[in-house]
């Protein structure tokens, strides 16, 4: 019986996976991986961040192939990256050196090198554009080129008040005058990163784990456990001190020999969105530089995001979560180690859900046998009652 079974499912397995794969050829037009990454590049980069691996070709080959699930091109990714060797391991990525192409601050309207609201939504009507149905090759053409000169002619009237490409950070300010709170150099976490597609998740888990768990989970339930943690599960209301978004350098050091960062092979740049989010904290402030700490009262405390690509929303939703998972307390869900860790990784959860489709024969079996069971038994003390009141 189990031998038939088996032979009959891996038939069904090969017919059902041919059916899929004709769907897809039936119901998709010839897109190449580059009309998929150019059209869809915000999409790519979510798949990129959660797979942990920077392939935008890559990632729009597992778009296609996943017919545009997201979960399914994530899944394909990781898959994908376990083959892969590790040659090199780069230098530490400068994020202060970012070549910014997007900068703002929700603390301060003034800040150094001035705010620099580049491509956003964020002030966008929501409005569904139908002119787009009927946008054709020619269309597109004529668009490129009228606003590619009416940003050729605003460089040219601005170019004194050009911002400059690297920026100070702004939270900077407020360090220097010592309003955040004070680490003491014991408590300093200077260890070596650990890195989480190496090993293990395990608990507790150094803070190097949690920003690389947040940072490859998935960007909807990084999102909503940080929306939890502000709307009171969690003692979490961050003010935006900066989001930067543009590229940073990627370099690696000679194999045979570590030398400066003058000397390292710059092997390319990579999109990234970065967000210092402050809270407000109790305890002893950093004195500044120079200066002892200042005990009592309130100071400031950072929680900290990076993401690929343009994930703005997660990239705060994991600053945010950086904060609490730094607390700890207990009486929040969004402070637990293990529920936000666990809980945010896509592959994870998707996998483990995924599979109550798959045969579950033997479990339930074995359950109906144990409810069928106590009915029995159930039934034989009532008849015995019975017979017992009878006489």
């Amino acid at each position: 019986m189990g031998y038939v079974a088996v032979r009959g499912g891996g038939k069904a397995i090969e017919e059902s996976l041919k059916l899929l794969e004709y769907e897809r050829v039936s119901a998709s037009s010839a897109w190449g991986t580059d009309e998929i990454e150019n059209t869809f590049p915000e999409l790519v980069d979510q798949v990129m961040g959660e797979a942990s691996l920077y392939a935008p070709r890559l990632a729009a080959l597992a778009l296609k192939q996943a017919q545009g699930s997201p979960d399914e091109a994530v899944f394909l990714l990781r898959a994908f990256r376990s083959t892969l060797e590790r040659p090199y391991v780069s230098r530490p990525v400068d994020t202060a050196q970012m070549r910014v192409a997007r900068r703002v601050s929700a603390a301060f309207k003034d800040v150094p090198g001035g705010q620099v609201l580049g491509a956003t939504r964020d002030y966008s009507h929501r409005l569904l554009a139908f002119d787009l149905e009927t946008e054709g090759t020619e269309e597109l053409a004529e668009k490129r080129a009228e606003l590619a000169a009416h940003f050729e002619e605003a460089a040219e009237a601005s170019v004194r008040d050009a911002a400059p490409a690297v920026m100070p950070r702004v939270l900077d300010y407020l360090r220097a005058q010592g309003l955040f709170a004070h680490v003491d150099a014991d408590d300093a976490d200077d260890a070596e990163p650990v890195d989480a597609t190496m090993v293990p998740l395990s608990f507790p888990a150094p803070r190097s784990v949690r920003l690389q768990t947040l940072a490859r989970g998935m960007t909807q339930a990084v999102e909503a456990l940080g929306y939890a943690a502000i709307r009171g599960f969690g003692p979490a209301h961050p003010t935006v001190g900066e989001l930067r978004s543009g590229r940073v350098a990627v370099a690696v050091d000679h194999p045979l020999e570590a030398g400066s960062a003058d000397d390292a092979y710059y092997l390319g740049s990579i999109p990234v969105t970065e967000v210092e989010s402050v809270f407000e904290d109790e305890g002893a402030a950093d004195g500044g530089a120079g200066s002892d700490a200042r005990s009592g009262g309130l100071s400031l405390a950072i929680g900290y995001g990076l993401v690929f690509g343009r994930a703005e929303t997660k990239a705060i939703a994991m600053s945010v979560l950086d904060h609490c998972l730094e607390h700890g307390d207990a009486r929040f869900p969004t402070e637990d180690e293990e529920f936000v860790l666990y809980h945010v990784d896509g592959v994870e959860a998707t996998g483990f859900i995924s599979h109550l489709k798959l045969p579950h024969y033997v479990t339930f079996q074995s359950k109906l046998s144990s409810v069928r069971g106590t009915r029995d038994q159930s039934a034989a003390e009532s008849k015995e009652a019975c017979d017992a009141a009878a006489l």
